[in-house]
């Protein structure tokens, strides 16, 4: 249970799902988490569950589409660990709607979140991250992959995460052999982001008959944080249940 010791770890989005999920895990193999998210109360609680359960994580209240809260956090990092050897991008945003309904505000929004957060995340840190040979993993979901989303008014979701894809990897080619940069595509999980949605209607939206567990995507969000995955870089991992296929 040390894949991870020694290593400092920073999550955005991480106090709950997918998120909070690599959080714990991450900790488990040994290394000091920090978690970035906007509910100061939801953060906290995580904060000492996990201390109580003898776990390195500490929450910072950032929100991450707000450029001088992501340099305090910059200095936080440099003040309190002076390292960083793992960014996790999960911050996210799912806004849904046809065309017509599609208003600047939503898309402006989407894009706030689930990219330029993304880049100013990896512009600020991506100095430490070099000095480690460190690692940084987008959450970019299997939906931007998809060239057709069925039953779905993703514009805006599909969209941007596509973008978090082609981010990725230019970051990859930009800063190898320095950084190692992947993207994590899950499918439908089970999440806050799908908070008042009928899940039932994801039963059968992949090979599998089910959503995925936050647990279980934590898994390849730690082989990406990993030594295991020690040769990808510029890669997309899709973990999503054979959706991409059926």
């Amino acid at each position: 249970m040390d894949k991870l010791k020694g290593k400092v770890a920073l999550i955005t989005g991480g106090t709950s799902g997918i998120g909070a999920a690599s959080a714990e895990l991450m900790a488990k193999e040994g290394a000091d988490v920090i978690v970035v998210g906007r509910n100061e109360e939801r953060g906290n609680s995580f904060n000492r569950t996990m201390k109580q359960n003898g776990l390195s994580v500490e929450f910072f209240d950032c929100d991450v589409t707000n450029t001088e809260d992501i340099q305090r956090l910059q200095q936080f990092v440099n003040d309190a660990y002076g390292c960083l050897d793992i960014l996790m991008n999960n911050a996210g945003i799912l806004l849904t709607g046809t065309l017509e309904e599609i208003t600047d505000e939503d898309w402006d929004c989407s894009y706030a979140v689930n990219v330029k957060a993304t880049m100013h995340m990896c512009k600020r840190f991506i100095g430490l991250l070099q000095k480690n040979y460190g690692v940084i993993i987008n959450n970019a979901s299997n939906v931007g992959l998809q060239h057709y989303i069925k039953g779905r008014s993703s514009y805006m979701y599909a969209t941007s995460k596509a973008a978090v894809i082609q981010f990725t990897r230019h970051l990859a080619r930009n800063y190898a052999p320095r950084v190692r940069v992947n993207a994590l595509c899950p499918g439908v999980t089970t999440t806050n982001i799908f908070t008042n949605r009928d899940f039932s209607r994801f039963d059968d939206v992949n090979l599998l008959g089910r959503m995925a567990r936050p647990e279980e995507i934590a898994k390849a969000v730690l082989f990406l944080a990993s030594d295991d995955s020690s040769f990808m870089t510029g890669s997309i991992l899709v973990v999503d249940g054979g959706e991409s296929i059926k």
